[in-house]
């Protein structure tokens, strides 16, 4: 029979609509939402997600100014214009597009960002809030939270649970492990060299793979009855995008999956726009 599809879409579109009731109170308030996004270079990549921000953005009522910047932009007028940004008191979010020219040190601009309108999620001292158990004052990076999100809207309760969570890195697994542990899931952190991977997939009642290496997860990998959220996205020769999990022979074991594309990216600019929202709120001190 196989499992169920845990789509991204509709769980998106429930968000939304709880997103346009939240924008138009602040709206009655007198703030007007507004996320700047900084693209630096013409990665085909980083330019859909900027575009689909903006998009988005429109449909919610949340202003995205797009600033995009040659590929030889310094690192100098970079820091500048984000030092603007954080002064601008009508500015809310602000967010820079992943990869950025090899000549511009990441980190820097990373945390340069006022952590109150870093709504990707990036700063050490977001990162911190979510390892010290403080989500309430997080800005939680965006794919963590859209596994959350599909599995709480799912109806899974994950108190308790044994969660398997394949992958390690700053992105993606750092901050889900500590968004799993402060809703008291059981959670192991596996990685590619963890000694029997499969062995420690199998004992998962959920099974996150969030590694970045095409199919890792394979069917042997996943007991029957297993919920699979699989966050990972990676391109194969042909152009195509898949996931971490072999999808098609997963599903015939599990009880929910999630597809890729369609699952878990899907949920990724509406969160980012929840994040928008959230920063005004934090930096306003509404509730």
């Amino acid at each position: 029979m196989g499992a169920k599809e845990i789509k991204g879409a509709p769980v998106a579109e429930e968000i939304r609509a709880e997103l346009r009731v939240e924008i138009e109170k602040v709206k009655g308030l007198g703030y007007d939402p507004k996320l700047s996004v900084l693209l630096a270079g013409d990665d085909p990549g980083s330019v859909w997600y900027a575009q689909s921000k903006v998009k988005i953005g429109d449909k919610l009522g949340v202003q995205v100014d797009l600033t995009r910047f040659g590929g030889d932009v310094s690192e100098e007028e970079l820091l500048q214009h984000i030092a603007a940004l954080n002064a601008e008191d009508t500015v809310h979010g602000i967010l820079v597009e992943l990869p950025l020219p090899k000549h511009i040190d990441k980190t820097k601009v990373m945390n340069a960002i006022d952590p109150k309108k870093d709504v990707d999620g990036v700063t050490a001292v977001n990162r911190g809030y979510i390892m010290g158990g403080q989500e309430s004052r997080a800005l939680v990076p965006a794919t963590p939270m859209a596994c959350i999100e599909l599995i709480e809207r799912s109806c899974v309760s994950l108190k308790g649970k044994r969660v398997t969570l394949v992958g390690r890195g700053d992105t993606v697994g750092r901050p889900l492990a500590s968004l799993l542990i402060s809703r008291d899931a059981t959670v192991t952190v596996c990685h590619t060299k963890t000694l029997d991977l499969a062995q420690e997939c199998r004992r998962a009642e959920i099974l996150i793979a969030a590694a970045g290496r095409a199919h890792l997860v394979t069917d042997d990998m996943v007991a029957e009855g297993t919920i699979v959220i699989d966050a990972g996205i990676n391109e194969l020769a042909d152009g195509s995008f898949t996931g971490d999990v072999d999808f098609v022979n997963a599903k015939e074991k599990a009880a929910a999956i999630t597809p890729v594309p369609g699952g878990v990216g899907s949920l990724t600019t509406t969160i980012i726009m929840a994040n928008t929202l959230k920063a005004l709120k934090l930096q306003k001190g509404l509730k």
